[in-house]
């Protein structure tokens, strides 16, 4: 067993669960763990469980005496995480614990992700389930998977299980807000075929942009963070007579890509080196403050390298990859006209990939409208067969829209400004939830998004602050002590 990592700080049971989920395995697509760690958890208590094939996990608990009568409550969160870590940082997703880190009040991992988002969530229904609260209505504890990549268990579960028709979702990130609705989203992935011919007397060269900030293709896109795999291509397209050997960047469609990488074959890798350092300086000035780490890097490849590689991409090849990359509609692209500061319509390149045969790319959109989303469809379908692409679009997933009347959004405003005494801020947001697709199917259900404050989801400079857990555990725990819905 090994050491505990978070002390200090209250609930205890509820970091305790974080940490043994945390020696877990549950990348997206890899739950299967972390649900017979949840079916044994269930059968040492004596709670009803069901577990089902695409590994979503429904606990439930019976209401405390005296408080049968009133109507249960639903929490939700899911378990997969995103797996993404630095360029340096030596860790198997599959099978290594997320190693952590406790400075001071912020809890962080070792060079990768955290899994706060949303394993955070599942500690603190844990600790519901474990006995924590003394008095409550009947709980039911929804645990779903692959959430990061396209919601697939909320898409798979059997939603007649449920009784409840409150629902609190605890995959937020700022805990004085309550999210009332969200975005909708599509996933496209387009491929460019390429061909390749001798390299002749062309110098290779690997051409390597890291250190940006990255971050939530949703929650952070209207921050203006850089997108490394738009930035490169950005950059390659503006050098004369450069040709493509491969090009590479992100892992998670829905991530801000931090960093990129391409191998180029050019007349001289010394004047490509300097061209380079002269448009890194010309971008400077439009990153943001978050993205003031990037760094350009020119390098010959070594003999080794080289040998290995015996084509580059045609002149028109290359230039259609870099064109889409260099033009490709990404980013804000428009904003809500009734709601001031919430993003409309969006999209993010967040994987980029290159195989012998073709240069593959896996955009992620999000809209608030049903009818934004079959227009990136159509927008990204004429792109790829201008270019000569193919395309498919799947995982796509309804918005949430806001609801005039809310009984759990009162309550959990109520026991916020009592607990903590501030205000809370009611909003809808840009992200995707699992919300929109539980609302299509129950239409009645009532449902709030809240959670902790979290910084960097989605990457390694992931933080989970842990005196907004205490805080926001204490508000949960008010309301529902406090809840007399029938």
């Amino acid at each position: 067993m090994s050491e505990q990592v978070i002390r200090g700080f209250k609930p205890a049971n509820v970091f305790a669960f974080f940490e043994q989920i945390s020696a877990i395995p549950r990348g997206s697509g890899n739950e299967a763990g972390v649900a017979d760690y949840l079916c044994r958890f269930a059968k040492e208590r004596g709670l009803d469980c069901v577990r089902d094939a695409n590994n979503n996990v429904l606990i439930k608990k019976p209401a405390t005496k005296g408080r049968q009568d009133h109507a249960p409550l639903l929490f939700q969160g899911h378990t997969d995480m995103v797996c993404e870590k630095n360029n340096d940082t030596v860790h198997d997703f599959e099978r290594d614990p997320i190693r952590l880190i406790l400075e001071g009040n912020c809890l962080r991992a070792d060079g990768t992700t955290l899994g706060a988002d949303n394993g955070i969530a599942v500690a603190m229904m844990l600790a519901m389930l474990d006995g924590e609260l003394d008095s409550h209505p009947a709980i039911e504890c929804l645990f779903t998977t692959e959430e990061e990549t396209g919601m697939g268990g909320a898409i798979a579960f059997d939603y007649s299980l449920l009784k409840a028709k409150h629902m609190i979702n605890l995959d937020s990130e700022q805990e004085d807000t309550v999210t009332v609705g969200c975005a909708g989203g599509i996933r496209s992935d387009l491929s460019l075929a390429v061909d390749r011919e001798p390299l002749g007397d062309r110098e290779l060269c690997r051409v390597s942009l890291t250190g940006l900030c990255g971050g939530h293709s949703g929650a952070d896109i209207h921050t203006g963070r850089a997108n490394a795999n738009l930035l490169l291509g950005r950059l390659l397209a503006a050098l004369s007579d450069v040709r493509l050997v491969s090009i590479e960047g992100g892992s998670k469609d829905n991530a801000i890509t931090r960093e990129a990488v391409a191998v180029i074959a050019v007349p001289s890798v010394a004047m490509t080196s300097m061209a380079l350092l002269g448009l890194a300086d010309e971008i400077s000035g439009e990153l943001v403050q978050e993205d003031e780490n990037c760094r350009i890097v020119c390098e010959r490849l070594t003999n080794e390298e080289a040998a290995a590689i015996t084509g580059m991409m045609s002149e028109a090849a290359t230039a259609r990859v870099l064109g889409l990359l260099a033009n490709a509609p990404c980013g804000v692209l428009a904003m809500n006209a009734e709601v001031a500061g919430l993003v409309e319509y969006s999209r993010n390149l967040g994987i980029l990939r290159t195989t012998d045969k073709a240069v593959c790319m896996t955009f992620t959109s999000r809209a608030s409208r049903e009818s934004r989303l079959d227009g990136t469809v159509s927008s990204l379908g004429a792109l790829s067969a201008a270019l000569g692409g193919q395309i498919n679009h799947h995982s796509r997933y309804p918005g949430w829209e806001y609801a005039s009347e809310s009984a759990v959004r009162d309550a959990y405003v109520a026991a916020y400004e009592a607990v903590v005494g501030d205000v809370m801020h009611v909003v809808a947001i840009h992200a995707g939830l699992e919300c929109g697709y539980i609302k299509k199917q129950l239409p009645d259900m009532d449902i709030i998004s809240i959670g902790p404050n979290m910084r960097g989801i989605h990457s390694p400079d992931e933080v989970l602050f842990l005196d907004s857990v205490e805080r926001v555990w204490r508000v949960l725990a008010k309301l529902i002590e406090d809840w007399n819905v029938v």
